[in-house]
């Protein structure tokens, strides 16, 4: 018999994944249903992302000594490099040499506001997200956005320490590189959905940035299907990590669930269906069809226990949002100031990233990011038939507006699968039935373009 006292963290670990107590790791049995598709534009500029690039930029994050939400961000320090104030200047500049260089394709912007005083903002104080939008060449999948975000800010050891050196490289220079570098290589790209490449601040003192933003993109009405949050994705290179998986973490519930919608989830068996679960699951079909480099570990919780992050706030505006995170963290490399102390070294500091593990993360990020903006509008009220007793399953779904749907894939698992494990095909009929019981799966269906693009997943609502 086993001991789990006498196991370390990786065995422990993949003991709860053969008995499916945590996260999944992507399965193969989609395999044929994915080998034979991968769009070589999308492979072609994954090999664009430079880990070296990547380095630069978070060293060039670090320079800034502290990029605390509190500290300077008048004109001297700005002109002197240091501050956050100055790393908002550099990040707006990057984007826009980015835009020059594919002849003004994207629209680079700020969400500024004044955060009031709160319990890490002792002030009033300016809050800046620096954000570029790629436009949709397509008027009617223009209007759906993808998105992907990290936080420019940082901290160390004193969330009220403006002036103290925070060097932040993995949390979260890391994020805000793999924004950056997603800019970078798909702006050289034309897709006919949004792509928006954020970086927010005020994430150290309560997720304030993402949540301007996200209340912003909900009052105007913007049609986000998917956000990407990265936050410590650098790969620390410390005993125990595993440069090879990269954690994704998604609520449950979603969070502004009606009551009407939790009995329907309740009575259905629908906890493990969210919209952001069903992201999840889209970044796992993903990485099987780009052979991605880091396998993502789908992690059944909305994040780590006693830490929050961004994509919090776009769950709570009602957004489907997932975090990436590297698969262990170093706590001493995190939220410190520097310092050695019985032969510990403490601080967050670029030799402690590994910039080839960032680059894959960024990989698997464009690629989602790219075959989600690619893709056709999912279809459009999607129902399962309850009218009577069978063991056959029909559902019946609406086709997009956007009319670039060429057909059709029912994906289904069993109800205590984690991820989808079957499909078939069906072309440009608004109708299939499967000859399974509806009552020992879960379906989704998704909308696929003549080159293969495939839409997020669907799961149908009974119709009686």
């Amino acid at each position: 018999m086993t001991c789990f006292g006498m196991m370390d963290q990786r065995s422990f670990r993949s003991l709860l994944l053969a008995v499916g107590i945590v996260g999944f790791l992507p399965s193969t049995l989609l395999a044929q249903q994915t080998a034979d598709f991968a769009d070589p534009q999308i492979k072609a500029a994954l090999q664009e992302i430079s880990a070296g690039q990547i380095q630069s930029d978070i060293e060039k994050l670090v320079s800034f000594q502290t990029r605390s939400t509190i500290s300077a961000q008048d004109a001297d320090s700005i002109k002197a490099g240091h501050g956050i104030g100055a790393a908002r200047e550099w990040i707006k500049n990057e984007f826009e040499r980015y835009s020059r260089d594919c002849g003004g394709c994207l629209e680079v912007k700020t969400d500024t506001f004044t955060q009031p005083a709160s319990e890490r903002v002792p002030a009033p104080t300016e809050l800046t997200n620096v954000y570029a939008v790629l436009k949709g060449t397509n008027a009617e999948d223009a209007k759906r956005i993808v998105l992907v975000t990290g936080h420019y800010d940082s901290r160390n050891s004193g969330p009220l320490d403006g002036k103290g050196v925070a060097p932040g490289a993995n949390d979260d220079g890391s994020g805000t590189a793999v924004s950056l570098e997603c800019a970078r290589v798909l702006s050289k790209l034309h897709f006919p959905g949004t792509i928006i490449f954020l970086t927010v601040a005020g994430e150290e003192q309560g997720l304030y940035g993402s949540k301007h933003f996200a209340e912003l993109a909900k009052a105007q009405g913007w049609q986000i299907e998917a956000v990407l949050n990265n936050d410590i994705v650098g790969g620390d290179q410390s005993p125990g990590q595993d440069a090879k998986v990269v954690r994704v973490f998604s609520e449950s519930i979603p969070d502004n669930a009606s009551e009407q919608q939790l009995r329907a989830i309740r009575a259905l068996g629908g906890e493990n269906d969210s919209p952001s679960r069903g992201l999840a699951r889209y970044i796992t079909q993903t990485a099987r069809i780009y052979g991605a480099e880091v396998a993502p570990l789908v992690e059944f919780r909305r994040d780590r226990y006693l830490r929050g992050g961004d994509h919090i706030s776009f769950n709570e505006a009602g957004f489907a949002a997932v975090r990436f995170t590297e698969f262990q963290e170093n706590y001493n490399h995190q939220h410190q100031n520097l310092r050695t102390e019985n032969g510990i070294e403490y601080g967050d500091l670029p030799k402690f990233v590994n910039f080839d593990y960032v680059a894959n993360v960024a990989r698997l990020n464009a690629a989602t990011l790219a075959s989600l903006a690619s893709a056709p509008e999912p279809p459009q009220n999607v129902r399962l038939e309850t009218k009577g007793l069978t063991n056959d399953s029909t559902l019946i779904w609406d086709a997009p507006a956007d009319g670039r749907a060429s057909g059709y894939e029912v994906l289904w698992r069993a109800t205590a699968a984690p991820d989808w494990e079957h499909s078939q095909s069906v072309s440009k009929a608004l109708k299939a039935t499967i000859p399974v019981s509806k009552d020992n799966v879960i379906f989704a269906v998704q909308a696929v373009d003549e080159a293969g693009h495939r839409s997020l997943p669907i799961v149908p609502v009974p119709e009686r």
